[in-house]
C-alpha cells in the first residue's frame, strides 16, 4: 500500500498540531532575550555587590582579628 498526497496533508496536519501543542507555553525568541538580559542585569548588580561587600568585610575585621589574636596570646601563621 502506498501513501497518496491526501495522506501525507493528513500527516504533515497532525505533526503541526503536536508541534503547536507541544511548544504552545514557550516564549518567543524576544521575549526569551528580553528576559535573559534583565537576568544578566541582576545578576552583574548582584556580583558587584558582593565585591564590595567582600572588601568591606576584610577591611573591617582584620584589625578585630589581629586584636582578638594579641590578647589570646595566637601567633598567626601570616
Amino acid at each position: 500500500m502506498t501513501l497518496t498526497q491526501r495522506d501525507f496533508d493528513e500527516i504533515e496536519k497532525i505533526v503541526d498540531e503536536k508541534i503547536e501543542d507541544r511548544t504552545r507555553n514557550l516564549p518567543t525568541k524576544d521575549e526569551f532575550f528580553e528576559k535573559m538580559g534583565e537576568m544578566m542585569g541582576e545578576l552583574k548588580t548582584i556580583r558587584e555587590g558582593q565585591e564590595i561587600l567582600t572588601h568591606k568585610v576584610y577591611r573591617d575585621h582584620e584589625p578585630r582579628i589581629s586584636k582578638v589574636e594579641k590578647k589570646l596570646q595566637i601567633h598567626s601563621s601570616v
